[in-house]
Formats: C-alpha cells, structure tokens, sequence
C-alpha cells in the first residue's frame, strides 16, 4: 500500500496521531477538549516512549498553525503541552522537553505579544517543574538572549509594552530558577549571560516615576513570592524582586560577574551623578546577598574606584557614597536588622550567624585604596590650580575645588564609619596605619611628593587624615592606654601636635581626647571655665590600673611637654584652650594616682611661670590665656583630689584675680572685648599661685611634695626636627640651663635614712632620669660637635668592632692537623703543623 493511502485514510494513521488530532475542536473558541485531553494525558503515561513523537507532532501542528496565524490553535497546542509536563516525570521526558523548547522558542521569535507573552508563560511552568535527572545537553542561551530583548521593549502602546517587559522579566526569572540549582548549567554565571540578565533588571528598575520606591524600605517585596495582584504587572517591582532572587542565589565564586555588570551599567546610563539609583542598587545587593559574600562587593566597587580615579569629581563623590553605604550595610551584618532597613529575602538562609567580614588585608587595602583617591583629589585640586587659572575664569576654579571638596568629604565619612565599625583590634591597627600615611612637608610620602603639592597641599592632606582619624577613634574603648596609644602611633601624633598651625593642634588634641576619655566625660566639661561645684557634675573614673601606671611613667612626660609647648603657640585660639584644658582634665580623671597628681601641678607651675618671665616674647593674649588656662585647671584638680586646703588656696587666688585682674580668668579673657594689660604685676604674689603654699596644702604621707620644689623642664625629643619648629635650640638649652639652678641645696636633700629613702632610692624612675640625660647628651654632641671629631668617634668604634671580632675569630677557629702529614720537630719533639680549614686541599672524591 502506497505511503500516501496512510496520510488520507484516517484509521490508518499512528493513535498518538490521532488523540493529538482529537483535542482541536472543530471551532478554536470553543477551547481545548477535556475528555479528549485525558485520553491523551493517559496515553502518555500507559506509554511514556510515545512522549517523543507526541512532542514532535504537536511542534509540527504548533509550527504550521503560527504560519497560518491560527493563534486559537496555537494556544490550545500550548496548553496540552503544559498539561503533559505536569502529568509526566520520568526519564523519557527528555527529548519531549526538546520539542517543548523548540515551539516556545518559536513563540517568543514572533512579533505578536500576545503569543511572546503565552510562551512565557508556558517556560514559567516549565521551569518551576523539578526534573529527577539533570540536563546533559540543554542550552539556554536563546532564552536568555530573548527575554533580555523583551525586557527593552520600546513598543508604542504602554500597556503593550509593560506587558511584554514583565513576560521577559518573568522568564529570566524561570531561566534563573531552572539552572541555579542545576551544577551543569552553572554556565548561566558566566560573563555573556550575566551581561545581558542584570542590565534587562537594571533598566526596567530605573524607571524615573518609581525611583524613590526602588530599594526603599516602604516598597512591597515579592521576592519569592507570589506577587500582590496590584502590582504583578509592574515591571519595577518584578524586576527587583528578580535581581534579588538572582543574587540571593549567587554562590562565592559568581559574586564578582554578578556584579560587574552592575558597575558597567551605571556607567553607561551615567548613573553616578545623581547617584540615588546607584545607591538603591547597591542596598538591594548588601541586603539580597549572603554576609560572607560582601566583601567581594566592597572590592568590586573599590576597584571601580580605582579605574574612575581621573573622572569628574561628582561622579567619584558617587561612587564613594556607594561604597560608604556598602560598607554601612556589611558592617551592621545581616543579622538582626530591623525591618525598617531590610526586606524580606525568603532566599537567605533561616539561620545566619554574625561573622566578620574584615578579615585578613580586606580592611587595610579598604583604607589605603581610599586615602589613594583622597590624595589624588588633592592633587587635582590644588595641582592644577595654576593651569586653571590660565585657561579659565576665578569662578570656575572655585567651583572646581567645591566639587573636589565634596569628593574629599565622602572619602572622609567612608573612612571614619568605615573604621568606627571595626572591633577594637583592628580599629587601633587602622588608627596606626592611618598615621603612617599623615605627611610632613619636605619630605617623601609613600607616594606622594609633599614638595610638589606644596605646603598649603600637604597641609590639607594632613588636617583631612586627621579628621578621618577623629572619627575613627570616636568612641573608642581600649582597656589600657598601652594598648590604644603605642609608640608607633603616639610619637607621630605628638610631632604633629608641634606644628606651627592651630588647626592641627587642635585635631590631635581631640584625637586624644576620644582615646584618653574611656567614661565620656568631656561633655561635662563643657569648655574652659571656672567650675564652681566639680563633685556636681558627677565623673565617672576608676581606679588607675597598673598598666596605665606604667604608661604614664613611660609617656606621661612626652604628654606633659606637649601641653607645655602647645599653650605658648602665638596662633592659639580659645577652642586651643578649651582643648587643653579638657586634655588636662581627661588626664586628671582617667589616668592619675598620688605621682601624676603631683606632676600636673608642676606643669601648671611651669605655664604659670612661662607666661610670667616671657622669655620668648608672647603676645600678652597668650600670656594671659596661659594664666586662665592654669587656674581654670588647678580649680579642677583641687576640687578632684578633695584637699580643702588645696582648694582653699585656689579660690583666694580667683577672688582676688576677679576684683583685681579679671583678664586671667578664662571667662573675661577669651571674650571679643577683653581689655588686656601692658603688662603683668609679677610682683603681686597673690595673684599667683604659690608652689610653697602648694606643697603646705599637700604636705602628708600621700603626696610626695619634695618634687614640687624641682621646677618642671619639657624634655627634648627627636620630634622637633619634623615639625618645622624654631625653638629646638633654644629648648634644649633652656634645659641646660635651668635645670642646675632650680636643683634644691643639697643640705635640704639630707634626710634620715629610712625604708621609704631606700625604695626611692631604687626606684627606676632615676635609671629613667640617667637614661635621658644620656639621650640628650649624645643628642647635644652630634647637633653642636665638629664633623671630624664625629667622623673621628666613629671611626675608633668601628676600629674596636673589628678589633673585638678578630679576636673572637682567632679564640674559636682551630683547625685539625694538615691531612698532609706534614711534621716539624721542635726540641726533639715531632708537632704537627696545623692549617686553617679553608686552606686545606681534599681529594675530589671527598669534595661534595
């Protein structure tokens, strides 16, 4: 029988043929034939081998019916295809899936939305079926591609268009869906695919009416959800809720392309200047993500950074902000967050714990990629400033250095939230690392030349890392002062206390004092002034602990110089005493005993006195705010210790100043109007305060008042000659010279020999004492000494080095006898001749 008889004769024709057949009813409208549709539907399970060629020849009818546009039959095909994936799940219906794909493909290549929006629908379906054996061969890349040109849709009608956006957003959904959870299809992660998901959920979150809903908390979430039917055609709300879903399931080794095109989409629709997208972008990843993932996001947009270090300055001020909100997220986890912040994400984890996710060099590379940019910032805004001022008008290069102003704000709050967030370890490894990267004028920088940006440059360099650092060390609770103020961080913040401008003297003071006031007890103080009623404003302090002893043996000095030459600056102000006089303060409550008290009050003395004989000249504004500065501080430490005697003394003294000399109390001289004297009465002792009625008030077992008697002398340091000052000569032989004079009569050091003479007598503090003298010695000799008596001394030593070692070299080397045999005889007596091991000759075979 011919082939052809088959085709016409319908008995003939193959059952699956003919139950296809029998689900299309005569009229399209009428719909799909239910009974008919079950006897298909069991068909196909009695016979799952028969799902191939059922597929295959709904395709053909699905195909033949798109080109006659016979859309009724189409949708009838389309949804017996969907009721057989629901009903079969086995093996077999792999090559049946093949011929699915191939007709929803043909639906999505129409032009017609309606049939675009019906394959869509029918791949949701599909994708939302969980298969029993993974896909060996299936490729997506088509859908992908697809969906993604669906999401840009521009047709002409809205509706029209919305509809066609939320298919495409709806199948990149069913895409993710299907392969995320599928280990052969993790290629959905890779570049050419991410490229063209997260810019088609990008573009339609960006829709401008809708900006301020977009990662905002008040705005619905779907995610994961089924959506609410007021907004389940809004293409901004779905596209969200896709991009959360997609990152929610991006694994380690994805987050970086997950990003990527993220960044590259910002810019190319110039999303940085206004940056209120970028912002809501990058909130809605911190907040999708998984915690241990984030600093892969803070690294992404740190290398962003780096590559947009040359662009105008808004949009590196965006990208800045971005990372400050990043950060703001990562640091407060994603654990615990209230709902006013966060969404819900049904793709995280039920049980997520806190982890750290500074670990390692993440925090430094953070900080130092930052004060890179903050740098450069300077750079271009004072570097070009003589070439601006050439080619363009003084309005223009003021509205230049606004813009980089705003550049170096936002690096400034990064970096002080950034590190306020840190624990306290890493907190003070970034407070060190910041100091090492504060320049000096003149002198080399990492990599930034000081000379080149010029003073004015390093300057504001300086006064913006010490900012960040004020803020980094905001609230800063370090157990012992050892720990939160070590060396390598407290002498180069000393240096910079001895500029010769108030406005760094100023910042490192209230660096200090974040680190110094461990109880927040500065906002008590509130400014310099006479405090009637101390015990009223209620400090909280505790007792010294042993390691804070030992730090202020250690470096109370260094704080005690640094006061003394910071008051006598001639372009002090009244907040430089103001800070002062909290400096003095802090130190007074939080970090002394029976020893500091009594050193604090030699160092009033000592302003006192200063300010007094005038030796270097100061202007009598200083001289008298020196004045107001100790008695605004010796009415505080009299008042602290509780010695009624002691603060006896000092109220007779401020009476008398108030009705006498009102100019040396701080609340009439830091006034505007503040009339001043020519000169101060140095003969009016009780105006004064007096060390011996000092040491009469104090005079007991507790405090040791013999040592009020040695006048108080700033030591001399290696700092100054960074700090640009011009009294280091004049300092250091301040010293030489006072210090034998003021030394008490050795008649008046005689006293019996008891055991408190003996524990002096062994204390460390005189091996301290020696051992600065001898600094300060060896210091003198290479500053005031010839270069050939210099060259000389050294070179005597070095002689003696080597002196030294030949000896020890002839002491250890001795050698066996010579393999040689080679036997001398000495008076009768055969030696053997010994040679060193070097010179000895081995045969070749013993040479290894």
């Amino acid at each position: 029988m011919p082939a052809g008889v088959c085709g016409c004769c319908g008995p003939l024709r193959p059952r699956y043929k003919r139950l296809v057949d029998n689900i299309f009813p005569e009229d399209p409208k009428d719909g799909l034939s239910k009974s008919d549709m079950e006897k298909l539907t069991f068909y196909a399970v009695s016979a799952p081998e028969k799902l191939d060629r059922i597929g295959a020849y709904l395709a053909e009818r699905l195909s033949r019916d798109v080109v006659r546009h016979r859309y009724g039959n189409v949708v009838i095909a389309m949804e017996a295809l969907d009721q057989l994936l629901m009903a079969c799940h086995s093996q077999s219906i792999k090559p049946f899936v093949e011929s699915f794909l191939h007709m929803v493909a043909k639906l999505l290549e129409s032009r017609e939305p309606d049939l675009q929006v019906l394959g869509t629908n029918s791949f949701v379906k599909f994708a939302n079926i969980e298969e029993d054996t993974p896909s060996y061969h299936r490729r997506y890349d088509f859908f992908v591609s697809q969906f993604s040109a669906m999401c840009h849709s521009m047709h002409e009608e809205p509706e029209t268009r919305s509809r066609i956006r939320v298919a495409g957003i709806r199948g990149l959904q069913g895409v993710v869906r299907k392969t995320v959870n599928d280990e052969l299809q993790a290629i959905i992660w890779e570049p050419q695919h991410m490229d063209k998901l997260i810019p088609s959920m990008l573009f339609n979150m960006q829709d401008a009416q809708d900006l301020d809903r977009v990662g905002h908390p008040a705005s619905p979430s779907v995610g994961g959800q089924e959506p609410d039917p007021d907004h389940q055609e809004d293409p901004v709300v779905l596209a969200e809720s896709c991009f959360r879903e997609l990152l929610g399931r991006a694994a380690y080794g994805n987050m970086n392309n997950a990003v990527r095109p993220v960044l590259v989409h910002l810019d190319n629709h110039h999303l940085w200047d206004p940056n209120e997208f970028a912002v809501s972008c990058f909130r809605i990843i911190m907040y999708s993500i998984q915690a241990q993932h984030s600093h892969h996001v803070i690294q992404q947009v740190l290398n962003h950074l780096d590559t947009h270090g040359r662009n105008t300055p808004r949009v590196r001020a965006g990208i800045v902000q971005v990372l400050l909100e990043t950060v703001a997220i990562a640091a407060k986890g994603s654990v615990g967050l209230t709902q006013e912040f966060k969404r819900p994400n049904p793709f995280e984890p039920e049980c997520q714990t806190p982890t750290n996710l500074w670990l390692g060099p993440t925090v430094l590379e953070v900080f130092n990629t930052l004060l890179k940019h903050l740098r450069i910032s300077v750079d271009l805004e004072l570097g070009e400033g003589p070439r601006r001022a050439s080619a363009a008008s003084a309005s223009s290069g003021r509205f230049k250095e606004s813009e980089e102003r705003i550049v170096q704000n936002a690096i400034i709050q990064t970096i002080g939230f950034f590190g306020g967030n840190l624990p306290d370890y890493q907190r003070a490894e970034v407070m060190m690392f910041i100091m090492g990267k504060i320049p000096v004028y003149g002198t080399p920088c990492h990599s930034m030349d000081t000379v080149r940006i010029g003073h004015q440059g390093t300057k504001r360099i300086q006064t913006m890392l010490l900012s960040s650092l004020i803020m980094v060390t905001s609230g800063f609770k370090s157990k012992t002062m050892v720990a939160a103020l070590p060396p390598p961080f407290l002498e180069p913040l000393f240096s910079i206390s001895l500029m010769e401008d108030s406005e760094l003297r100023q910042l490192v003071l209230e660096i200090l004092h974040n680190i110094i006031d461990r109880h927040d007890n500065r906002a008590k103080l509130r400014g310099i002034r006479i405090i009637p009623n101390v015990a009223a404003l209620k400090f909280k302090r505790e007792k010294i602990s042993k390691q804070d002893v030992a730090f202020m043996k250690k470096h109370g000095q260094q704080l005690y110089r640094h006061i003394y030459l910071g008051s006598k600056e001639e372009d002090n102000v009244h907040k430089n005493y103001e800070l002062l006089f909290t400096t003095l303060a802090v130190l007074t409550i939080e970090l002394t005993n029976e020893e500091v008290v009594i050193d604090l009050i030699r160092l009033a003395i000592a302003l006192q006195d200063m300010a007094l004989a005038n030796e270097e000249s100061m202007p009598m504004v200083i001289r008298c705010g020196i004045m107001a500065l100790v008695a605004a501080y010796l009415n505080f430490l009299s008042q602290m210790i509780a010695n009624p005697s002691f603060c006896q003394h000092v109220n007779k003294v401020v009476e008398l100043r108030s009705l006498d000399a009102p100019h040396l109390l701080p609340e009439h001289i830091f006034k505007d109007k503040c009339p001043l004297p020519d000169s101060l009465d140095k003969e009016d002792r009780s105006l004064y305060f007096q060390t011996l009625d000092i040491a009469e008030c104090l005079a007991g077992p507790t405090y040791s008042v013999d040592r009020l008697s040695i006048s108080y002398v700033p030591q001399v340091t290696d700092e100054d000659r960074l700090t640009r000052r011009k009294s280091v000569v004049d300092t250091i032989s301040l010293q030489v010279d006072i210090l034998p004079n003021n030394l008490p009569d050795q008649s008046q050091l005689a006293e019996e020999i008891t055991f408190e003479t003996l524990k002096k007598a062994i204390d460390t503090t005189g091996l301290e004492e020696q051992e600065r003298e001898k600094r300060r010695q060896v210091i003198e000799k290479f500053q005031k000494a010839p270069f050939e008596e210099i060259a000389a001394h050294c070179e005597s030593k070095a002689n003696m080095l080597h002196d030294r070692l030949a000896q020890i070299f002839e002491l250890t080397i001795r050698p066996p006898p010579s393999p040689s045999g080679v036997v001398s005889v000495s008076a009768g007596h055969p030696q053997h001749q010994s040679v060193p091991v070097y010179e000895m000759k081995f045969p070749d075979l013993c040479v290894y």
